[in-house]
């Protein structure tokens, strides 16, 4: 039940989510996922050795269900409680010649619909810790404060439209997630909103990598705009050899690309 005035739900009612439930699903989930990818990887040819002497050349020959399966595992645990950046794995699986795809739209479809569905299960991680967070009476007594009552009003507006704009930008909003889980919006709504706004904003990242052949400027760039936004701290000269690294590779692959033409 609801009160009348903001559509808030009483906090002394049961939340009706099984959290144990869920995270047994989850983990039926994360290991079909990983299984495979080991089963896999323990068929590629490369070693350790390969990836010290050319990273670059050995991503490049895994092969397209290595790099998806461990696309989706690593996004499915980015979530509130392990805040693992995400816009610079999607630009790496969108550089040409990476082979997830040959062209620019299947490319963006595959990366966009891997990257949101792996995301929206770490996001439903979110929902279910923060409901068992919010059963506690002193963490729950938060619903009783005017300030929770104020954003709850907010929320109940448009709470579907918040959550596709909040899942789209790039910005590290997770109250967005937590007043969701508060307010007890429904998980199926919810499910669906974490999953198109992060297709739109996984699509965005895939199609620009691919379309401008960024290369691997654009996961450093990203990388390194995660660490800014998420306030953490890289040091300037490590992130000044990256953006280096990265335009020599692009400049060499220019040069290399003209020459063929030349020739």
């Amino acid at each position: 039940m609801r009160t009348a005035e903001a559509g808030i739900f009483e906090p002394h009612l049961p939340d009706d989510v099984s959290v144990r439930r869920w995270f047994a699903l989850y983990a039926l989930l994360f290991a079909g996922l990983a299984i495979p990818l080991v089963v896999l990887v323990g068929r590629e040819g490369w070693t350790w050795a390969d990836w010290r002497t050319d990273p670059e050349g050995t991503f490049g020959q895994m092969g397209a269900a290595v790099k998806l399966l461990g696309f989706a595992l690593y996004v499915s645990l980015a979530c509130t409680f392990l805040p693992l950046p995400t816009g610079w794995i999607v630009a790496s699986l969108a550089i040409q010649g990476v082979g997830i795809a040959s062209d620019v739209w299947t490319t963006t479809l595959i990366v966009g619909c891997v990257g949101a569905a792996g995301s929206t299960v770490a996001n439903l991680n979110d929902y279910h810790l923060f409901t068992w967070m919010l059963r506690h009476h002193r963490i729950g007594a938060v619903r009783q404060t005017r300030t929770y009552h104020t954003a709850a009003r907010w929320f109940s507006r448009s709470p579907f439209f918040l959550l596709v704009v909040f899942n789209f930008i790039p910005i590290p909003v997770d109250v967005i997630r937590m007043l969701a889980t508060s307010y007890r919006y429904p998980r199926v709504p919810f499910a669906t909103a974490n999953f198109i706004g992060r297709f739109v904003r996984y699509g965005v990242i895939a199609f620009a990598t691919f379309w401008w052949n960024l290369g691997w400027i654009a996961p450093v760039a990203l990388l390194g705009l995660a660490v800014v936004l998420g306030g953490g701290r890289l040091g300037p000269k490590l992130l000044r050899k990256l953006f280096r690294w990265a335009t020599n590779r692009q400049g060499a692959e220019l040069s290399n690309t003209q020459k063929e033409q030349s020739g």
